[in-house]
């Protein structure tokens, strides 16, 4: 296939940015979406040119790092890691617009590299649980139902992609901030910080530059790992317990 693409082009967050257009050519429709940005490079660097800035790491659906805009929707029309987009989902003589994750609280670190550590901040914020030290106590001595044990391991399959943040027209993050504490939350080990856990979480993705979440659903349309909206739901439900029980996040 030869494609025509517009890439975002940007030096760094305090340099203004422009769409840039290229033009590749044989490109294979086997080949992994990264793989044809790996070819372009190439060719910038043959060129003399500055090859385009991007994240990936495993390219195996599995990181999380590879989060890009294609054609305006976040990992591109299939509903997978950037990684796992292949060619064939796009024609001869397509013209592709590539551009980073949109978000105040995803800043541009260059072209379509952004700094992300805004999830991590959340996670540190409260995604943990208190672990008494002493000999490991047997793994089925804690029953756990099975729905609760299903439900939690979905929420735990969030990879901290970002696409739900650049999929919401508000640039929410709520769907992640839910995910992080609803597969706590589900489980007996995740009970002693339930309350603070839910209060520091919102609070630290509050305080991060992200918007508020109105329920629009455009991040579990493209969330790669297909989690649900009830995965906020759960996190509300959590949050006006906490907050009607008067708890206070723990120090």
């Amino acid at each position: 296939m030869n494609l025509t693409l517009r890439v975002w082009r940007q030096r760094d967050k305090t340099k203004k940015g422009k769409m840039v257009t290229y033009h590749v050519t044989e490109v294979s429709p086997d080949m992994s979406f990264l793989e044809m940005l790996d070819v372009l490079n190439e060719k910038l660097i043959l060129e003399g040119d500055d090859p385009i800035a991007f994240d990936h790491d495993c390219r195996e659906g599995i990181c999380g790092s590879c989060g890009l805009m294609i054609d305006g929707i976040a990992h591109g029309p299939e509903q997978a890691t950037v990684c796992q987009l292949h060619m064939r989902s796009f024609k001869d003589g397509d013209t592709i617009d590539i551009e980073p994750w949109r978000s105040g609280g995803f800043p541009v670190v260059k072209d379509l590299v952004v700094d992300r550590s805004a999830l991590d901040r959340i996670i540190s914020a409260g995604g943990y649980i208190s672990v008494p030290t002493g000999t490991a106590p047997e793994a089925h001595a804690v029953p756990v139902p099975k729905k609760d044990s299903d439900a939690a391991f979905d929420a735990a399959t969030c990879i901290g992609c970002g696409a739900c943040v650049a999929a919401c027209p508000n640039g929410s993050a709520m769907l992640f901030t839910a995910a992080k504490v609803a597969h706590l939350g589900l489980l007996p080990q995740g009970q002693p910080e339930r309350d603070s856990r839910v209060l520091r979480m919102v609070g630290q993705q509050d305080a991060e530059d992200f918007g508020g979440c109105t329920n629009i659903g455009e991040c579990s349309a493209v969330c790669p790992k297909g989690i649900s909206m009830e995965t906020i739901s759960r996190l509300n439900h959590d949050l006006l317990g906490a907050l009607r029980a008067g708890a206070v996040p723990a120090s």
